[in-house]
């Protein structure tokens, strides 16, 4: 889509058995196009979660971003507790640093603990403009569904980790 950006030039496009090329003045991009049968992706949409997180999604990004510099470099893993309209966003490295980040949130679950790739997380919070984010999580050991109310084309699944 990129290469197309802002050009009125034309394309040749070629198919191959399982190569797709794409000409466009003097750039030629081919890629090998893939056979098989993918996974049904609604079926690792969690749809039953019990908790659900609110928070401004700047904010819950900065505070990720501030606890994720004492984090493993290697599994970049993260701990989330969450309590009565908190979440202590929680890093440690092999050094023994760690960090704690509390955080005001709209939650009135169970106390619950859940580690997640902080990286996925931030993805997930910078591939969007709206103001509020909203996670949905049943248990410490299931997904974790990233939503934004005033987008809702979009849904982000993020697996958590052991940490």
């Amino acid at each position: 889509a990129r290469l197309l950006d802002n050009s009125d030039d034309k394309v040749k496009i070629t198919l191959g058995n399982n190569h797709l090329r794409v000409e466009l003045n003097n750039i030629r991009f081919t890629s090998k196009l893939i056979d098989g049968r993918f996974p049904d992706y609604n079926r690792v949409i969690p749809d039953d979660g019990l908790c659900t997180i609110t928070a401004e999604r700047e904010v819950l990004k900065q505070a990720l971003i501030r606890a994720s510099i004492l984090s493993n470099e290697k599994y970049r893993g993260i701990r989330l507790v969450l309590e009565n309209n908190l979440i202590h966003l929680q890093a440690q490295n092999p050094d023994q640093e760690e960090a704690d980040v509390e955080l005001e949130v709209e939650y009135n679950g169970d106390n619950l603990e859940i580690g997640f790739n902080v990286n996925y997380m931030i993805d997930a919070l910078n591939a969007a403009n709206c103001d509020t984010a909203q996670l949905t999580l049943r248990d410490s050991n299931s997904s974790c569904l990233l939503t934004y109310p005033d987008q809702t084309d979009c849904k982000y699944v993020i697996m958590p980790m052991r940490l």
